[in-house]
């Protein structure tokens, strides 16, 4: 049962996100719909495979499964939302449909939060972290507005990394591979899982010289292979069987599309391409310095699919940020092989290999931002130190800064404001390390930063006709300005978690 804290706060985002069901909805609101309407209406064996809209079901079969789960309560709600060929429709009983279902399987997050709370002691500094985790503007803004189910799956995550808390590894590596069988970009922190799970439950060692013992390590090793394959047999089995698992992978991991999105995340490559537009246009003025293939200029904005080519820097494939992640994850592996690990150093570890996923990872959206921020408020839950608790302040801002540009709409603008300011000044006043607010904890350059997304939203959201034809500017001024602190963040964290 939840306690009272737990009650009023789940009434609060309530209240919250029930005011927020008028707002505008992405295409994914769409994409959602249709994958109702495909596991509804399709035997399992054609639900890779429909491609009568351009929505077609790219996740993992778990998550397929959880489509079709809601898709029976669909039927009862409304049937025209799961007819298949009822394409682009948005009645408000569908609306209202979709919104209520984001919010019902966000309860996986609040009980998996409400765990975390009991595991640091229940203080106030943990119910503050998981209350602020609950209404970040990151959920908020993404499945709330923007229309996704976030919230679900990161739940699952949490439940995962408080069972490694629990000291019941088996079960958190077991949850894992249900969070990787329902949304493949987790993936991205398997590694730090993997070596958690091999040095902390596999390997058992006995005697005063802890000496590895071999017929014990191999016994738990056995365990934990036969749980992750029984749930990827459970999920992908159905598949293999029917000989389709070629079509699937083909959904799962489209190559075509570009480095970039469309509004680029704040990371490596937003930089990366933003010092290419700069040299482009200063080739302009110097051609005889610079030699710039000004006609690839607008391959960098082209959006959900196709290569991202420069003007000036040399172009990325995919290989090259397969490559940068893989070292960029390198603090992470050094905080793993320390000799007296425990779950806190893993909870870091997955933090680590979040970051390094969205610093420099391949067609990274903006929203991959939240991936990183969860495990990290759960940190902060637990009594952080006072840089830790500066390099959560830089992220959270900039991060969910960055997702403003996804709430594009006029009349989301004040909304968007009062969410991010709020949720700012909350966090900024109520997390505390050593006794001090976060604010007081900061550096002047930090505080300097911060207060600098104040005139950038005046110059990109208040006045963007300022920058005449330059009009991809505000996006890129965004981008850029997220990045530098999360990049800040990003090296900050390394170094901390590296050095404790």
């Amino acid at each position: 049962m939840l306690d009272a804290s737990a009650l009023a706060l789940l009434a609060v985002g309530t209240g919250v996100k029930l005011l927020l069901w008028p707002a505008y909805h992405s295409t994914d609101f769409e994409v959602h719909r249709n994958w109702l309407a495909i596991t509804a209406s399709l035997p399992v064996g054609r639900w890779y495979y429909e491609d009568r809209s351009e929505w077609t079901l790219d996740y993992p079969p778990l998550f397929a499964a959880f489509e079709w789960v809601l898709s029976l309560a669909a039927r009862l709600w409304d049937p025209r939302i799961i007819d298949i060929d009822n394409l682009g429709y948005a009645a408000a009983s569908c609306v209202a449909f979709q919104r209520l279902s984001v919010m019902v399987s966000e309860l996986v997050l609040v009980m998996a939060l409400r765990r975390v709370v009991r595991i640091a002691g229940s203080t106030v500094q943990s119910r503050v972290a998981a209350a602020l985790v609950f209404l970040s503007p990151g959920f908020l803004f993404v499945d709330h507005v923007h229309f996704q189910y976030n919230g679900f799956l990161l739940g699952i995550l949490v439940y995962s990394l408080a069972f490694a808390l629990e000291g019941r590894d088996l079960l958190a590596g077991t949850t894992f591979a249900v969070l990787l069988c329902c949304k493949h970009i987790f993936m991205y922190i398997a590694p730090a899982y993997f070596l958690y799970l091999l040095r902390h439950y596999c390997v058992v060692t006995s005697g005063r010289r802890r000496r590895l013992d071999i017929g014990a390590s191999a016994l738990r090793l056995a365990a934990l292979g036969s749980v992750v394959v029984a749930v990827f047999a459970v999920a992908f089995g159905p598949f293999v069987a029917m000989g389709h698992m070629r079509q699937v992978l083909a959904r799962l991991f489209p190559f075509k599309r570009g480095l970039c999105h469309a509004f680029w995340a704040p990371n490596f490559w937003a930089l990366y391409t933003f010092t290419d537009r700069v040299l482009a246009i200063a080739s302009r003025f110097a051609p005889h310095l610079i030699t710039a293939d000004t006609s690839q200029l607008s391959s960098s904005t082209r959006g959900r699919v196709g290569d991202t080519r420069f003007a000036v820097l040399p172009d990325v494939p995919p290989l090259a940020t397969f490559a940068a992640t893989l070292v960029a994850m390198a603090p992470a592996c050094v905080v793993l092989m320390r000799r007296k690990l425990d779950a806190v150093h893993f909870v870091q570890a997955v933090v680590l290999c979040a970051y390094a996923s969205f610093m420099f990872g391949w067609h990274v959206h903006e929203k991959a931002i939240i991936l990183v921020l969860v495990p990290l408020g759960l940190l902060v839950a637990m009594s952080p130190s006072r840089y830790v608790l500066r390099m959560h302040a830089v992220l959270s801002v900039a991060g969910f800064y960055s997702l403003l540009p996804l709430l594009y709409g006029a009349q989301e603008l004040p909304l968007k404001a009062a969410i991010l300011l709020i949720w700012t000044l909350c966090s900024l006043s109520l997390l505390r390390a050593d006794g001090a607010p976060a604010w007081s904890c900061l550096a002047r350059i930090e505080r300097l930063y911060i207060a600098g997304h104040v005139p950038l939203f005046v110059l990109t959201e208040l006045v963007p006709g300022v920058f005449g034809r330059l009009q991809f500017m505000p996006l890129a001024l965004v981008s850029v300005y997220t990045a530098l602190g999360v990049g800040y963040s990003w090296f900050g964290l390394a170094r901390a978690f590296c050095r404790l």
